[in-house]
């Protein structure tokens, strides 16, 4: 099975990835929720809305 980010060989040592670089990219859009999956549950944007209203502002 190729590497799921760039599709070379796989690497033992990271596997399933083929590189450090590989394997560092996808926990990257893992932690920024690349990989979220949307919902239109209205529980799901409740949830959301108030999450957003309790987070404090971001610095410019």
């Amino acid at each position: 099975m190729p590497c799921p980010m760039c599709s070379k060989d796989p690497s033992d040592g990271y596997r399933p990835f083929c590189s450090r670089r590989c394997a560092d990219a996808d926990l990257a859009r893992w932690l920024s929720g690349g990989y979220a999956i949307p919902s239109d549950d209205p529980d799901d944007l409740q949830a959301a809305a108030e999450a957003l209203l309790q987070a404090p502002p971001k610095p410019h």
